[in-house]
C-alpha cells in the first residue's frame, strides 16, 4: 500500500483505479442484448450487525453484449452477477491483488520514501487493474480471474530475452537536454563530439516507439522519454537494416490517465538557451485527446584546430583554428485522438507538426605552406562562414488495434505519412592577407550555397500476435516502406570579391532518388520449463532509383529477397541466474547523403561526395549474455559479442579535380570495404550501496579491425585495435528531498567509427567533423564527468526543479588522428564545455489508469516526423 500516495490502513483513502469489461454472448458466440450486469461489495451493516453485498455498479448492455465498469476498488473482492431472460444467472468473483514489493516491506517502504519512485512503479504495474473478462457464456460456469501481479517500481536496468530496457524517468544530469543528452548516460552507448551515436563503436538504428525513424536525437526533449531499449542483437521481428550495431528504441511517455492530466516544464541553459513544452490529455466516454508541444533551442559553442600534411610531389601543410556558434531551434506540435468502438477495438489518428531554424556560424584563420625543394610559401587567411537552414514537416499516423477474447491475442494496423521541406543558404567570405595576421587584406573571395529539399515517406505495417498458452506465442508481420527525396544544390563563385556571382555547373546538383522495402517475418515464442527460446525469420525486398536531373543521368540498385534469420536461447539457472545466446543477420542500406554524386566544397578541408555505386552491407552477429540478480535487486550482466560484417560501408579518401580551384585534392567519400570484424566483452553492474546511494556501472573491452585490401589507394589495413569503455552513474538521496547525481565516461584509444556522418539538417551532404578514413586512424582516449541536482516540491510531489552542469572539467576533447597515402591530420575540438540547465516541471491531473492497453503504442510516436530533414 505504501506504492500509492495517500493509501491508510486497510486501503483507506486508495484510489478507485480497477476496471473491468467484456462480452456476454449466448452458445453461438452471439452477443446478448439487455443483459443486466451487477457488480457487489461486501460490507458491514452497523443496523444489522452482519456484513451483505451491496450493489456498487450497474448496467443492461446493449449491442453486440458488451460491457465495461470502471473506477473499481482496488482491495477487496467485488461479486460479479449476470442475468438475462431465458438464461442461467451467472456469478464470478473479481478481486485486484497485489504482491508485496521484491525484498518484502522494507522495500515497500523505501519506495514510499521516494515519490518519484513509487509514481514510476505504478506506471509500470498500472495495467493490472484493466482486465479483459473475454466472452462470457451464460450456460459456462464460473472462470475465476487470474491473479494480479504488481511490481514495486521499475529498475535502473532490465534484461528481457532479446534487449536491455534503461529506465531513464529517474535521470535528473539531462532534465532539459534532449535525446543526444540521455545516450551519453545509458550503458553500452558513446556519443561523439558532433552528436554521432554508436553502439558498441558503431553507428545503431534509432527507434522511437518501435519504429525506424530519421528525427534527430537532438530533437526529441529528454522530458518526454520513459526508457531506453538497447537492442544490440535485434530479431526478426525488427527492420533488418541497421547493420551490426543494433537498435536504440526510443520509448516515449504515454499518458494513460482518466478525465484530465499533463504536465508543463521549462528550462534555461548558460548560454540562454530555453526550452520548455507540454502535455495534455482529456478522455471522456469513448474518445481519447491528446495534444503536445515543445521547444528547443541551441546555444552551442565548439571550439577546434586541425593541422593536415599533404603528401604529394609538392608537400603542404593547412593548420585551420575554428570557432563555431551555433543559434537556432525547432518546434514540435502534435494533437491526437483515439475512439474506442468496443472494448477491444481501438482506432487512432494523429497529425504532427515541425518546424526548425538554425544559423550556424564559424570564424576560421587558415595557416597555409608549400614546401618547395628550395622554399617555402607560406599564406594567411580568415574565412567567416554564414548558414541558415530551415526546414519544415507535417504528417499524418493512423492506427488500429484489435483485442481477441484470448488473453494476449491481437491485431495490429499501422499507417504513418510524412512530408517535409527544406531549405539552406550559406555565405562564405574569405579575406587573404598579404604578410600573416594584422596585414593588409591583398584580395577576397566569396562563395555562395543555395539549397533546397523535400522528402516524403509512407509506412504501412501489420502485425499479429496469437499465444497459444501463457508461455507459448507466435508473432507476424507484414511491411512496407516507400521514401522519395530530392536534394537541389547550386554553388555561385565570386573569387573578386566585388558581389558578381557566377554559378559553378560541375560543383552543383539536382538529385531525386526513391527506394521501396518489402518485408514480412515471423516469429515464434515457447517456454520448456526454464529453457526459452525465440525462433525468427524475416525477408526483406529493396530498390533503389536516383537520378541526377540537371545530367539525366540515373543510377539504380535493385537488390532481390534475402533472409535474416535470429535465434535467441535462454535458460534460468536458478531464480536469480539467467544465461542467453542470441544469433542475427542485419543488413545496412547506404543512406541518401551517402549515395548522392554531390561533391561539397564549402570547407576546403573537408570536402565531401557521396558514391552512387555502394552496395548494401550484411552482418552476422553471435552475443552470448549472462544476468544475475543479487540481494537488494542488485544485478550484474555480463556479454561476449562477436560480428562479422561483409562489403563495410566505410569513409574513404580519394583524390580529385577540385572544381572550384581547378588543382587536385583530397576527396572525402564511402567506400565498400572487404570486411571488418568487432569481439568484445560487456560488463554492466547495477548495485544499492545503501538506501541513499547506488552505482551503476558498464565496461566495454572490444577488438576491431577493417579489412580494405579491395580498395585501391587506400593503403594497408590497419593493425587491430583493442579499446574499452567506461561509464558510471551513481545517485544519492539526501535530505530535504534532494537528488545528486554525478555521471562518468571514459574512452580509451580506439579506431575511429565507420559510417558516421551524411549531411546536417536541410543542408547538404558531408558535414559531422573532418576527412577521415575510417580504416586508417585512431580517438585518442577522452573523459568527462557531469553532476545535477533536484529537489521535488508542492503536494505530493507534483513539482521538481533541478540543476545541472555537462563535462564539468572542460575534458571531453574529441582528438582524432587519421592518415592514408594522401594525407597526415590531427584535429581536435571542445563542444560545449561546463554548461549549465536550470529546469522546472509541473505534473497535474489524475492518477494512472490503464486506458490504453487497447491502443496501439507501437504506431511511430514521433518517429517519422522529420523523416529526410537530416
Amino acid at each position: 500500500m505504501a506504492q500509492f500516495p495517500g493509501a491508510g490502513a486497510a486501503g483507506k483513502g486508495a484510489p478507485n483505479m480497477g476496471h473491468i469489461y467484456g462480452k456476454i454472448v449466448d452458445s453461438t458466440g452471439r452477443g446478448i442484448n439487455d443483459a443486466t450486469v451487477l457488480l457487489l461489495t461486501n460490507k458491514f451493516d452497523s443496523v444489522s450487525k452482519k456484513r451483505k453485498d451491496v450493489l456498487l455498479k450497474g448496467l443492461s448492455t446493449k449491442g453486440g453484449g458488451e460491457f465495461s465498469l470502471e473506477d473499481l476498488p482496488m482491495f477487496g473482492q467485488l461479486k460479479l452477477k449476470i442475468s438475462a431472460t431465458g438464461y442461467k444467472p451467472y456469478e464470478q468473483t473479481v478481486s485486484f491483488q497485489m504482491k508485496m514489493p521484491a525484498g518484502g516491506a522494507g522495500a515497500g517502504a523505501r519506495q514510499n520514501s521516494d515519490p518519484a519512485a513509487a509514481m514510476s512503479g505504478m506506471s509500470n504495474m498500472i495495467n493490472g487493474f484493466d482486465k479483459d473478462l473475454g466472452n462470457i457464456k451464460l450456460s459456462v460456469d464460473m472462470k475465476q480471474l487470474d491473479v494480479v501481479t504488481v511490481t514495486a517500481s521499475k529498475p535502473l536496468i532490465r534484461m528481457d530475452i532479446d534487449k536491455k530496457v534503461y529506465n531513464v524517468e529517474k535521470d535528473m544530469v539531462n532534465a532539459g537536454g534532449t535525446a543526444l543528452d540521455l545516450m551519453k548516460n545509458v550503458p553500452s552507448v558513446n556519443v561523439d563530439i558532433d552528436g554521432n551515436v554508436s553502439l558498441r563503436n558503431a553507428p545503431p538504428q534509432i527507434y522511437v516507439d518501435g519504429r525506424p525513424t530519421t528525427l534527430t536525437l537532438d530533437q526529441i526533449p529528454a522530458d518526454a522519454i520513459e526508457s531506453i531499449e538497447v537492442i544490440t542483437n535485434p530479431s526478426a521481428k525488427y527492420d533488418a537494416s541497421g547493420g551490426g550495431a543494433g537498435i536504440l528504441n526510443i520509448v516515449l511517455k504515454k499518458n494513460k490517465k482518466t478525465g484530465y492530466n499533463g504536465n508543463l516544464r521549462a528550462g534555461v541553459d548558460s548560454r540562454g538557451g530555453i526550452n520548455g513544452g507540454g502535455n495534455f490529455s482529456l478522455r471522456q466516454n469513448k474518445f481519447n485527446f491528446t495534444a503536445a508541444g515543445f521547444i528547443n533551442q541551441n546555444r552551442g559553442v565548439t571550439n577546434g584546430t586541425t593541422d593536415r600534411t599533404n603528401i604529394a610531389d609538392t608537400p603542404s601543410s593547412v593548420n585551420q583554428i575554428t570557432h563555431d556558434k551555433n543559434k537556432g531551434g525547432f518546434m514540435f506540435g502534435s494533437i491526437g485522438a483515439d475512439y474506442f468502438i468496443s472494448n477491444r477495438t481501438t482506432i487512432s489518428l494523429t497529425g504532427i507538426r515541425v518546424h526548425g531554424q538554425f544559423e550556424p556560424y564559424q570564424q576560421s584563420e587558415i595557416y597555409n605552406n608549400v614546401y618547395y625543394p628550395d622554399s617555402t610559401a607560406s599564406s594567411y587567411s580568415q574565412k567567416i562562414s554564414n548558414n541558415k537552414r530551415i526546414f519544415n514537416a507535417h504528417g499524418v499516423q493512423a492506427g488500429f488495434k484489435h483485442l481477441f477474447p484470448r488473453e494476449g491475442e491481437n491485431l495490429t494496423a499501422d499507417l504513418n505519412f510524412f512530408s517535409g521541406k527544406n531549405s539552406n543558404n550559406s555565405l562564405y567570405v574569405t579575406d587573404y592577407y598579404t604578410d600573416g595576421p594584422g596585414s593588409t587584406i591583398s584580395h577576397m573571395g566569396q562563395q555562395k550555397v543555395e539549397g533546397s529539399g523535400n522528402n516524403q515517406f509512407l509506412t504501412i505495417q501489420t502485425d499479429y500476435v496469437r499465444p497459444f498458452n501463457p508461455k507459448t506465442k507466435l508473432e507476424a508481420g507484414l511491411r512496407f516502406q516507400k521514401q522519395k527525396l530530392a536534394n537541389n544544390q547550386y554553388n555561385y563563385l565570386d573569387s573578386l570579391g566585388d558581389g558578381n556571382y557566377y554559378l559553378v555547373p560541375s560543383a552543383s546538383t539536382n538529385y531525386v532518388n526513391s527506394n521501396y522495402v518489402y518485408a514480412a517475418y515471423v516469429s515464434f515464442t515457447s517456454t520448456i520449463k526454464d529453457f526459452g527460446y525465440q525462433v525468427g525469420l524475416r525477408a526483406e525486398r529493396s530498390n533503389y532509383d536516383g537520378e541526377l536531373t540537371n545530367t539525366k543521368e540515373t543510377f539504380s540498385n535493385h537488390y532481390p529477397i534475402s533472409l535474416f534469420p535470429s535465434l535467441f536461447l535462454s535458460q534460468k539457472l536458478s531464480k536469480t541466474d539467467e544465461l542467453q545466446l542470441s544469433y542475427t543477420r542485419r543488413i545496412n542500406r547506404p543512406n541518401f547523403f551517402q549515395l548522392i554524386p554531390f561533391t561539397d566544397y564549402t570547407d576546403t578541408l573537408n570536402i565531401t561526395r557521396g558514391n552512387p555505386n555502394l552496395v548494401p552491407e550484411f552482418t552476422n552477429s553471435l552475443e552470448m549474455s549472462y544476468s544475475k540478480t543479487l540481494p537488494h535487486n542488485n544485478t550484474i550482466m555480463g556479454s561476449i559479442y562477436y560480428k562479422q560484417t561483409t562489403n563495410l560501408i566505410t569513409r574513404y579518401l580519394d583524390t580529385a579535380t577540385n572544381a572550384l580551384t581547378g588543382k587536385t585534392d583530397l576527396i572525402n567519400t564511402w567506400e565498400n570495404a572487404n570486411s571488418s570484424r568487432t569481439m568484445g566483452a560487456e560488463l554492466t553492474s547495477v548495485t544499492t550501496i545503501t538506501k541513499w546511494w547506488d552505482i551503476t556501472v558498464n565496461i566495454n573491452v572490444y577488438n576491431s579491425h577493417i579489412n580494405v585490401d579491395n580498395i585501391s589507394g587506400a593503403g594497408t589495413s590497419q593493425d587491430a585495435l583493442w579499446s574499452y569503455f567506461a561509464k558510471l552513474n551513481t545517485n544519492f538521496k539526501l535530505p530535504w528531498k534532494l537528488k545528486l547525481q554525478i555521471t562518468g565516461t571514459y574512452q580509451s584509444k580506439t579506431n575511429l567509427p565507420v559510417n558516421s556522418g551524411g549531411g546536417g539538417m536541410g543542408g547538404p551532404p558531408g558535414g559531422g567533423g573532418p576527412a577521415q578514413s575510417s580504416s586508417q586512424g585512431y580517438i585518442e582516449p577522452f573523459w568527462g564527468i557531469d553532476a545535477a541536482m533536484s529537489r521535488s516540491f508542492l503536494k505530493n510531489d507534483a513539482a521538481t526543479i533541478s540543476v545541472s552542469m555537462g563535462d564539468i572539467f572542460r575534458t571531453r576533447w574529441s582528438k582524432q588522428h587519421s592518415e592514408s597515402p594522401f594525407f597526415v591530420q590531427d584535429y581536435n575540438r571542445l563542444r560545449d564545455p561546463q554548461l549549465v540547465r536550470v529546469n522546472f516541471t509541473w505534473r497535474f491531473g489524475k492518477i494512472d489508469v490503464s486506458l490504453f492497453k487497447r491502443k496501439n503504442m507501437n504506431g511511430g510516436g514521433t518517429g517519422d516526423a522529420t523523416q529526410g530533414m537530416q
